[in-house]
């Protein structure tokens, strides 16, 4: 049995990549080219930012995750970071949030206190990306000014879906009449008191997330080293179009920074699967304008690659690592 449960898992696991090599197909060309031509020094950098990025969210995990279990490690949460991202692009975004949860489950965290764990971390993940894209605006306002205004109507949208998305997870998370809601819907389905069993069950699990969201959000010290955690690693993805462009030197490490996370802000007014086409998009609008549609191109390419396809490739290496590596364990003497 156990041998059918690690074939089954393996067998999933190549699905997914199928897919996704599938779903990227027009773009894998591109990509390859640019890859292609780009200095290998230059590519093992972006390579080591994206790592980066993955280690302070890892980071971030472990220190929320650990409330729950002291023993959590950190190298746990470095799996999951990876593992998230394996999902994130093989469920075009549908996923990564559920594979979180089911990992951390399996790490002895409550299956409810993960899913508000979770919840937690994606509120100040895009909080954080607000307060980024705002802070480095002002900070290089002569730039952004001369060259985007016309991009500040779409800006103050963004802006206001991601507080709208905010306060509805913190709703959905902490507010009783929220789960009220949810257990009355629920009731409308057990009439006939079948799923007594399950509707207790889920009572039960309201009250423990509304618990354990509202401890998490009233400690505002974890709330705000998360929201500085979150800056950190934010740094790490957009400077990559400023490693890109160094040699010409049309964009300095703040325009980097600024556009970058303009683009990203920008890009979440278009409601499109894991960003895919909308974040190139913008992210080739807001860089041509600077440096050429040309070369805004080659910077998209490497951003996507560097972002979504490397952590999904690491991810998946992973995932295999762990499933041989326990295959291979059982069959030791």
């Amino acid at each position: 049995m156990k041998n059918k449960s690690f074939w089954l898992k393996l067998i999933l696991v190549v699905v997914l990549v199928a897919i996704i090599i599938y779903t990227l197909r027009g773009s894998w060309r591109d990509i390859w080219q640019q890859v292609r031509s780009t200095s290998p020094w230059i590519l093992v950098l972006i390579g080591g930012v994206s790592v980066a990025y993955h280690l302070i969210e890892a980071w971030i995990t472990y220190s929320l995750a650990k409330r729950y279990n002291p023993r959590f490690r950190y190298q746990d949460a470095v799996y999951c970071a990876f593992f998230c991202s394996f999902y994130r692009l093989s469920t075009l975004g549908s996923g990564s949030g559920v594979a979180a949860v089911v990992f951390l489950g399996k790490k002895q965290v409550g299956y409810t206190e993960a899913t508000g764990l979770y919840a937690i971390q994606y509120i100040l993940h895009k909080v954080s990306i607000a307060i980024f894209s705002g802070v480095f605006f002002l900070l290089n306002w002569r730039v952004m000014v001369s060259n985007y205004r016309n991009y500040a109507g779409y800006l103050i949208l963004a802006y206001f879906l991601t507080v709208l998305i905010s306060v509805g997870l913190v709703l959905l998370v902490v507010w009783p009449k929220c789960h009220q809601l949810l257990l009355w819907l629920v009731g409308k389905f057990n009439r006939g008191h079948r799923f007594d069993n399950t509707v207790q069950k889920l009572e039960s699990s309201t009250g423990i997330l509304e618990e354990s969201g509202t401890q998490l959000l009233k400690d505002w010290k974890v709330i705000v080293s998360c929201i500085l955690k979150n800056i950190a690693k934010l740094c790490f993805w957009y400077s990559i179009p400023f490693f890109i462009l160094f040699q010409t030197g049309k964009v300095s490490f703040l325009t980097s920074l600024s556009v970058t996370s303009m683009s990203v802000m920008t890009a979440a007014v278009i409601p499109t699967p894991a960003g895919i086409g909308s974040t190139e998009l913008i992210m080739t609008s807001l860089f041509g304008i600077l440096v050429g549609m040309s070369q805004a191109t080659a910077v998209t390419l490497l951003y996507r690659a560097a972002t979504f396809i490397f952590p999904f490739a690491v991810g998946a290496a992973c995932i295999l690592g762990e499933r041989l590596v326990k295959r291979l364990r059982r069959l030791r003497p």
